[in-house]
């Protein structure tokens, strides 16, 4: 299946995709300021599409619990050098982590394929931007819900995306672990993907390291979960998840194709 993003074609489901996260921001919960430099995360983002990730999803501001919102001139003024720089240099789909239309129209001048928007809203001035640039939109679910009202949200956004005139193969979905939601509800989210999944649809799952990684695992560092985050993504590849995010290509990468092969032979017969 194809997912489309401007004049990139990216093939899901018959392989799992990972996505490197390029944070440039100075208060990111879990390695906030290790690359807030336009060097270092050029580096960094050059460093994940070696290690094997797919696509590499930059942002300019922390979404943490509790963050203080910067404004759309500031994350752009984070974004810019880093998005000129990389231009060019890197050969996957770049994703830029954005609620601000501003900042996603200057991300797609600027050369990236994709806009994950974590507002948990269809509104009509993304919408436009979208439609008019053909770029990859990733809608994310953002505050409290069980697997029905993920799913209901779900079928609600792509009728919206419909009404707009975007095309349903530009649209990717995200249940929105760690947004708005508690223990209970992650972890429901996590082991029901079956339940809200969407055919034709790509399915990402946002979960590196995450309080709900550290509170399943009992590792209170984010930067040490990784092998909490290892046996979250295996669950949700086996259950139908497409996009893993996350910080920790080199080492994650070897769970998620332990878990791909582990699917593939699940629909054999004995």
């Amino acid at each position: 299946m194809i997912w489309n993003c401007r004049d990139k074609k990216i093939e899901y489901s018959s392989k799992i995709l990972i996505m490197g996260i390029v944070n440039v921001t100075p208060d990111s919960f879990s390695d906030g300021g290790d690359h807030f430099s336009p060097v270092d995360a050029v580096n960094c983002a050059l460093e994940l599409e070696g290690q094997g990730a797919d696509i590499i999803d930059i942002g300019g501001q922390s979404t943490r619990p509790g963050h203080i919102p910067v404004s759309d001139r500031e994350e752009w003024s984070r974004l810019e050098p880093v998005l000129t720089v990389l231009k060019g240099k890197v050969g996957v789909p770049v994703s830029v982590d954005t609620y601000y239309p501003f900042v996603a129209k200057k991300a797609l001048e600027a050369g990236a394929d994709i806009i994950n928007d974590v507002s948990g809203v269809v509104s009509a001035e993304m919408a436009q931007i979208v439609k008019n640039s053909r770029c990859g939109w990733i809608i994310m679910h953002n505050g409290p819900g069980s697997p029905s009202d993920v799913k209901a949200f779900f079928e609600k956004s792509l009728s919206e995306c419909d009404s707009y005139g975007i095309d349903r193969s530009q649209l990717c979905l995200d249940m929105g672990i760690g947004f708005g939601k508690d223990y209970d509800e992650n972890m429901m989210l996590l082991t029901h993907i079956k339940d809200y999944k969407i055919d034709g649809v790509p399915l990402l799952l946002g979960t590196s390291r995450k309080r709900v990684i550290g509170q399943g695992s009992g590792q209170t560092e984010p930067k040490n979960r990784v092998y909490g985050n290892i046996a979250a993504d295996t669950l949700a590849v086996l259950t139908g998840a497409d996009i893993i995010r996350l910080h920790d290509v080199k080492n994650e990468k070897q769970g998620i194709l332990m878990a791909e092969n582990l699917k593939g032979y699940m629909d054999k017969e004995i």
